[in-house]
């Protein structure tokens, strides 16, 4: 049996986006059939960020974009220093 992927259907709205020399990119998606959209923000480091909420629109995904950078600054994007790397278990 052949696991089929689902179909993505990407926004207009999705860019590369480049604030103060960070390069981001930004997907705003939803899954074929479903009226909601996604939105994700890739940082220079290949970190996704992922929005647990859902939106009604690409725009009102990337409006919640833009208010994040607007409110957090591009801090809210970037990777902490002091975030330790996950290292999976061992299972025996």
């Amino acid at each position: 049996m052949i696991d089929e992927e689902p179909e993505l259907i990407e926004s207009r709205l999705s860019r590369t986006f480049t604030w103060h020399g960070y390069v981001m990119q930004i997907h705003i998606y939803q899954l074929a059939g479903d009226p909601d959209w996604t939105l994700e923000v890739v940082n220079e480091e290949g970190t996704s960020i992922v929005w647990d909420d859902r939106f009604t629109t690409d725009r009102s995904a990337f409006e919640a974009f833009q208010k994040t950078l607007d409110t957090e600054g591009i801090e809210a994007f970037l990777d902490d220093a002091d975030v330790l790397p996950f290292r999976p278990s061992r299972l025996h």
